[in-house]
C-alpha cells in the first residue's frame, strides 16, 4: 500500500511505463527515479499482463489464513454482541476469546463500535467529543468527581418501554409524571461509585448527598478524599463548600460546557442508564429505584472494568 510520498505511486508507475514506451533502458529510469531495478520491471511486468489495472494497489491480505478463528465462534460473537451490545472485553471473557480478537471479528463483519452507537437505542450516531489526555490518579481518594443524571419517573404500570409509543409520555413537565435526579460519586483511581436517587438537585441535597457518599467510601476504605471535580453548577459551587471544609477536600471545577472533563463521572451515568434504568422493562418507579442498590453492589464487586484490566472497582481498594 502506498502513501503520498511513496516514489511508486500510481502517478510514478505510469511514469515508468511512458519512460519505458519512450525508450529508456530500465537501468536509466531506476536511477532517474531512485528506485532498485527489480522495482521497475515488476511494474513493466504488471503491466503487460493486466494493462493499467496492474498498476493500482492491492490488498495485502494473504491468500488463506489456516489460523483464522473458526466461522461458528465468529458468529456467536456478532450474536452476543447484538443482543447485549457489549465491548470486546466483556465479550472475550463471555466467549474465551481474546478482545484484540473480538474487535477483529467485529471490524470484518462490518459491526460499528460502541462509541459510535446510541446507547439506548444501538443506532449509528456521530460520535461524542472525547478527551484528548487521559489521565488517572495514583491512589483511591486523591481525586472524586460528581454529578446529577435526570431520568423521567415511570408511572404506575409501566412507561411507554411497556406500553409502546405514546402512552405514559413523560414529556408533558406541567403534567407528566415528573423526574428522579440521580446523584453519582465515583473515585477516579479505583472508580469506586456510589449512587442515590433523589428529589432534586438543589444545594441542600447535593450537600447531604456528598456526606453520605463520603461516608460509603470510608466504609469501603477510602478514608481520605482530597480533591472533588465537578461542573460549575450553583448547588456544585456555593453548596458544597462547607462540606468540604469540613472534611480537608479541595474543589476543583471543569472548564464551562466541557464536560468530558468530567468524562469519569460521565460514564457512569452512560452505565447507569444502559445496565440499570433501561437494561429491562421496569412497570413501577419504585421498582426500577429499588433495583438501582443491587446494580451498584454489582458494578463495585463483581463488573469487569476495561479502564481496570477487566477486574471490578473493589479489586483496587
Amino acid at each position: 500500500m502506498s502513501h503520498r510520498n511513496a516514489r511508486t505511486t500510481l502517478q510514478g508507475r505510469l511514469l515508468i511505463v511512458q519512460r519505458h514506451r519512450a525508450g529508456w533502458p530500465q537501468a536509466h529510469i531506476a536511477k532517474a527515479m531512485g528506485i532498485s531495478r527489480q522495482c521497475v520491471r515488476k511494474w513493466l511486468d504488471r503491466y503487460a499482463s493486466e494493462g493499467e489495472a496492474g498498476l493500482y494497489d492491492r490488498s495485502s491480505r494473504p491468500r488463506s489464513c489456516p489460523r483464522r478463528t473458526l466461522a461458528q465462534v465468529e458468529d456467536r460473537i456478532v450474536e452476543l454482541r447484538r443482543q447485549t451490545r457489549r465491548g470486546p472485553d466483556w465479550l472475550g471473557a463471555e466467549l474465551g476469546v481474546p478482545p484484540r480478537t473480538v474487535s477483529r471479528v467485529l471490524a470484518r463483519h462490518g459491526i460499528p463500535r460502541l462509541c459510535d452507537l446510541d446507547p439506548l437505542t444501538g443506532e449509528v450516531i456521530r460520535a461524542s467529543k472525547a478527551t484528548a489526555i487521559r489521565y488517572e490518579r495514583s491512589q483511591p481518594g486523591e481525586l472524586v468527581h460528581m454529578d446529577v443524571k435526570k431520568l423521567g419517573r415511570i408511572p404506575d404500570g409501566g412507561g411507554w418501554r411497556a406500553l409502546g409509543r405514546g402512552v405514559g409520555d413523560n414529556r408533558d413537565r406541567r403534567h407528566g409524571t415528573g423526574y428522579d435526579f440521580v446523584h453519582s460519586l465515583v473515585d477516579d483511581y479505583s472508580r469506586l461509585a456510589y449512587s442515590e436517587i433523589l428529589p432534586d438537585e438543589k444545594g441542600p441535597t447535593c450537600a447531604g448527598f456528598l456526606e453520605r457518599a463520603l461516608t460509603y467510601f470510608a466504609g469501603h476504605g477510602v478514608t481520605r478524599v482530597e480533591r472533588l471535580m465537578t461542573d460549575n453548577a450553583w448547588a456544585y459551587r456555593y453548596s458544597l463548600r462547607d462540606v468540604c471544609a469540613a472534611h480537608g477536600i479541595r474543589q476543583k471545577f471543569i472548564r464551562p460546557h466541557c464536560p468530558w472533563q468530567n468524562g469519569k463521572v460521565e460514564r457512569l451515568n452512560r452505565t447507569l442508564q444502559t445496565e440499570w434504568a433501561y437494561r429491562q422493562v421496569f412497570t413501577s418507579n419504585d421498582e426500577r429505584a429499588a433495583a438501582l442498590a443491587p446494580w451498584l453492589e454489582y458494578y463495585n464487586t463483581q463488573r469487569r472494568h476495561s479502564a481496570l484490566g477487566g477486574l471490578p472497582p473493589i479489586s483496587r481498594l
